[in-house]
Order: structure tokens, then sequence, then C-alpha cells
């Protein structure tokens, strides 16, 4: 539980079970694993097993009333969105309009750009610049500069499909970025690293940039600003935890709430759905030849490499396409727990070979045969996931097919490990490049997170 394998503990607590049908810890610890893999009926079932067989277990109590809010919360908030008529996208543009967003007399900070004619806003790199000084000063954008930003790369990213294709012309590169997880400061550190995107470099994030740390608006927006100035340099892949459900449990909902409102958080939520799900990452000049007995790399349709990204990995059958990707619905759209969506996002390699069951409990487990399956099938030289902790802030996994690239350096302030993003060349070659944590602010991570949950996760 502890390494959040939730998937093997829960296999774990249910032959525990078996074994001894009146086992009070294993269904309280199988209870917790429902939970964090969202599933809180089932969880609510544990507890109340664990009250049959011990009465006065006031923990157990606790927590199945929490569970409970937890749940009728989840079927208000369905219940409130089947009413709402408009996405939050549109519902925000309402409220400019209507003059319901304004930027406060107070603020004292950078000043977001707008035509004198129109008062339409748009973005520049000096605005971005100036803001990220306000963020390590630790003060906050007005709301209405927050709605501009986040609308302003919503207009992007619905003109994107579900696959980006992003083709490195002579002298580009592109830096891979794994999980964020809300740590600003390290990400300062990584973009000092990476530079800004421009003619000749883009940025990719490959999901998972909010929840955990506790500077969660900050990472997104600030990722989101890029996007609109730099709409094709900076691409950001959806991961796991840009959903609702990890929202609420691991502190982007309470983060994003306590610090610009409820409808914040909507327009958010919304955008979200509205991320590429994978992006392939094309070469332009072919490799050198092969002169050593190294197995040749596989390559494109017009023999240069090209690197399929996405936050999780492959999927539990065969014969999944690139344009099966690129054609599935998002906007609007939660992952759920099956379906190519779900597998995108969730999925993790194994080392054995073919498929096994998820250690989280959501997804499945492939092997080096199925992944190479899959890159041979679609040429694909090689896969970039990210979504688990690699102490040296990379691995490179499946005999060089996959490899995971996680940028969140100590993670949530007590893993100890290296950040890394990978460097991709138009011929295709890869660099790989570590950093350190930065020292932060004393705030702790999931500083936002409500209650139950989160204080189970710590």
């Amino acid at each position: 539980m502890k390494l959040e394998e939730h998937g093997y503990a829960l296999a774990d607590t249910t032959k525990a079970i078996e074994l001894d049908p009146k086992y009070v810890k294993a269904y309280y610890r199988r209870a917790l694993c429902h939970l964090q893999i969202m599933k809180p009926q089932l969880a609510v079932a544990d507890f109340k097993k664990v009250l049959v067989l011990d009465p006065g277990n006031k923990l157990a109590r606790s927590q199945m009333e929490t569970t409970q809010k937890l749940i009728r919360r989840i079927e208000f908030e369905k219940a409130i969105e089947m009413e709402e008529e408009k996405p939050a996208t549109e519902r925000c543009l309402e409220i400019i309009e209507e003059g319901g967003c304004i930027v406060e007399k107070s603020y004292a900070g950078p000043e977001l750009p707008s035509d004198e004619t129109t008062g339409k806003y748009h973005i520049t790199q000096s605005f971005i610049t100036a803001m990220l000084e306000w963020f390590k000063a630790g003060k906050s954008l007005p709301r209405r500069y927050v709605w501009e930003i986040v609308l302003g790369a919503y207009e992007t990213f619905v003109k994107e499909e579900s696959m980006v294709d992003v083709t490195l012309e002579d002298g580009m590169t592109v830096d891979v970025i794994g999980d964020v997880h809300g740590q600003f400061y390290d990400m300062l550190h990584l973009f000092d690293m990476t530079g800004q995107p421009s003619d000749k470099h883009c940025l990719l994030m490959n999901g998972d940039l909010v929840d955990r740390g506790s500077w969660s608006i900050e990472v997104i927006v600030t990722a989101f600003a890029y996007k609109w100035l730099y709409p094709q340099r900076m691409y950001i892949n959806r991961g796991n935890h840009e959903t609702k459900d990890m929202n609420r449990s691991y502190g982007f909902e309470g983060e994003a709430k306590h610090k610009h409102g409820e409808q914040t958080y909507k327009l958010f939520a919304h955008v979200f759905t509205a991320l590429p799900l994978a992006t392939l990452i094309t070469s332009t000049q072919p490799p050198p030849p092969i002169t050593s007995p190294k197995t040749p790399p596989i390559l494109s349709p017009t023999g240069c490499k090209r690197y399929f990204v996405v936050h999780g990995g492959l999927f539990s059958k065969d014969d999944v396409t690139l344009d099966d990707i690129r054609k599935i619905p998002r906007i609007g759209r939660q992952p759920g727990q099956e379906g190519l969506m779900c597998e995108l996002l969730w999925t993790d390699p194994q080392e054995m070979p073919g498929r096994g069951p998820s250690k989280r409990g959501v997804g499945i487990a492939f092997g080096p045969d199925v992944t190479r399956k899959w890159c041979v099938a679609n040429k694909v030289t090689g896969i970039f996931r990210s979504h688990e902790v690699r102490q040296d802030g990379y691995a490179v996994e499946h005999e060089g097919l996959c490899t995971t690239v996680f940028s969140a350096p100590n993670y949530v302030d007590q893993a100890g490990n290296k950040g890394a993003f990978v460097r991709v060349d138009a011929a295709g070659h890869c660099d790989y490049r570590q950093f350190e944590a930065t020292p932060h602010p004393p705030l702790k991570p999931m500083a936002y997170a409500s209650g139950g949950l989160a204080s189970m996760m710590m």
C-alpha cells in the first residue's frame, strides 16, 4: 500500500480474507485500497464488515462515514453536471461578457496585455517572465487572468487530435518532460535547463502536471500560458491526474477552489478533457547505418525514427493502431476504468512477457514482447511514458523500446529521486538529462487535499 501498488495489495488482502474470514485488518486495508482506486462503494462494504466483526472500531466507523459523504457528494455533482446545459468554458465566457469577472483594483502584479480598441487580452513572453517571478514570490494572479490563460490554451487544444503529430525538421529539438505534480520550484529549475519554447525547440509535458504538490495552480497556469503563446511549440498530454476523480482526492480541486474559486476549478476540469492523449514525435533525418551487431531500430515508413509519447502505456489488446488513438473521442469525457483512454493514462510496463494485472488496480501491466509487437506493427522506434517514479529520473526498459521519464525530483518531499527529461533531435537521437530537487517554501505536499483519503496517502 505504501508503494501505492494497490492492485497487488487488493489481491493480498482478498487472499488473507479467504484464509481467515474474520481478519479485521485485512478488510480495513482492502477498504483503503478500494478508496485509492476510486471505488468508494466497495470501500463502504468492507468498512461495514469491519464494524460487524469489531463494533467498537472508531477509526473504521469514521472512515466509513467520510466515504459515505464522498459518495453522496459525487452523486450530487453528477446530478448538477447533468442539469448544466453548457460546458464550463462557455459559462466562463458568459460571466466575462456580463462583467462578472474583472481584475481587482487592488492587484499590483504583472498586467496581461490587452488591445486598446477591443480590450481583448493576449499573451507575451514578457508577461510570462513577470508572472513566474510573481509566483516565486508566493503571489497569485487575478481570477480573470487565470481564466484568460486557460481559455487561450483551450482554443488550441480543441483543434488538436487525440494524438498530436510533432515533426522535427532540421535543427529542431523537443524535450519530453514527465510528471511534475505541482512541484513548481522544481519545474522552474527544469525550465532553466530546457529553455523556453522557440522556433527550433519544443516542450512536451507528458501528463500529471497537477495534484500532490501544493503549487499545482502555478504549474498548470504556466504550462497553459506557454501553450497559448507557443501553440506549435508547447505540447501537453493528459495524465491520469488531469481527471476529476484524482483531483478530488489528491489536492488540485481543493487548491483551485482555495486560490480562485469553484468556477475556476470547473473550468480546469473541462479543459483537462481537451488535452491530447498522446503525441507522436517524428524525426526527419534518417539515422546512420548500423555497423555493430546490435539490433537495428524500428523505423517509420519514411525510414526515420519516431517516438510514441503517452502518460501511461500500451493496451490490453494487440491490434490498436495510431489511427485508433487519433480518433478517440475525448472532449468532455473522463477516462473511466476500462477502454483505450483509461489504458493510455494508467498502464505500466512489467518485466515478465505478456500482460498481467495492474499493480495499481486500474489498467494492466504489459511486457517487453507486447511492446515490441506493438512498435513493429505501428513502425514506432520507441515509447516514452511517465506515470512512475524512477530513482534516476528515467529508466530505459523493454530492450530499449520503452523509456519511463519522471520530472518531479524528491517526489512529495520524501522519495529522494532525481528528476529527468529526454531531449530528442531531428535525427531521433535521445539525450537523457537529470536534475536534483530545488528548495521550496515550507508548504507540505497535498496541503489542499480534503481529509480522509489525503491523510491515508501521506
